[in-house]
């Protein structure tokens, strides 16, 4: 099978990738699981009528206690869970600081935050998921890696342009899809990627719009992050700047001997 290229190469992340990854995914179970008991801590209590409406995170503890206090058997049981859900909470908070922290020491992900829309979550789960930018080829191929562009469904004659993809890593590609979103919907000041999915938006819609923006932000982010995009529109693996000498036409000085070689070295 190797001879006649059927088999695809699986890039195998290092080591501190796979720990940052541990991180998110642990910081998202237990937000998941917080969720859950507030979910169903309303759905008990709205068997006898009780109805807890919106109420922010900070807030939701008091709100139940409020609406149980006359019912002396109903907060004894609901004691319990708003227990485990603190608990949770603090803990999803403890996580969330160290992943805050090692945004924030991180030259990769501050430079990844200068990017419009992009916050230190994204930034982190990045940089987790993207690895070594190397194994690119260019920028445009982390599309079609974080499943965000559209799948093409050939069968015989027919040719139809479906829906995106869905393949590779779900959590980055939410991620993206969240980033898009607040971009378009919340934040107030214009850039040229906003100015770009607004006219993507009023062409094929807001929801299309939104994909795309996702896709395009994570072209971005892998050019500001690890690339250094030219005045050609060409981008460049991105190196630690380097002291250098200007010679002739402001290329790099080197001297005579390096230049050229002498005829006794042949």
């Amino acid at each position: 099978m190797m001879r006649v290229n059927l088999f695809r190469p699986v890039h195998i992340k290092t080591l501190t990738s796979q720990k940052r990854r541990v991180l998110l995914t642990a910081r998202k179970i237990l937000q998941e699981k917080a969720i859950a008991i507030e979910n169903d801590i309303r759905g008990l209590l709205r068997n006898f009528g009780l109805k807890v409406g919106a109420v922010g995170t900070a807030k939701f503890e008091d709100r139940i206690r409020e609406l149980v206090e006359c019912m002396p058997d109903l907060e004894q049981i609901m004691e319990p869970l708003l227990a485990a859900r603190r608990k949770l909470r603090e803990e999803f908070a403890h996580l969330h600081r160290q992943v805050l922290a090692i945004a924030r020491d991180d030259a990769t992900c501050r430079r990844l935050m200068t990017v419009p829309g992009v916050g230190s979550i994204v930034a982190f789960a990045y940089t987790a998921t993207i690895d070594i930018p190397q194994r690119f080829r260019n920028s445009k191929a982390v599309g079609p890696i974080l499943g965000l562009t559209p799948k093409l469904d050939e069968s015989g004659e027919s040719k139809r342009v479906g829906g995106i993809s869905l393949c590779g890593d779900g959590m980055m590609r939410t991620l993206l899809y969240e980033a898009a979103q607040v971009m378009l919907t919340h934040v107030k000041k214009w850039s040229w990627l906003k100015a770009w999915a607004m006219n993507v938006a009023k062409r094929r819609g807001l929801r299309k719009a939104i994909v795309a923006l996702a896709r395009r932000l994570a072209v971005v982010m892998h050019r500001s992050g690890w690339t250094i995009v030219s005045s050609t529109g060409r981008g460049k693996p991105w190196r630690q700047p380097c002291d250098r000498r200007p010679g002739r036409r402001g290329r790099e000085f080197r001297p005579a001997a390096e230049a050229r070689p002498s005829r006794d070295e042949g």
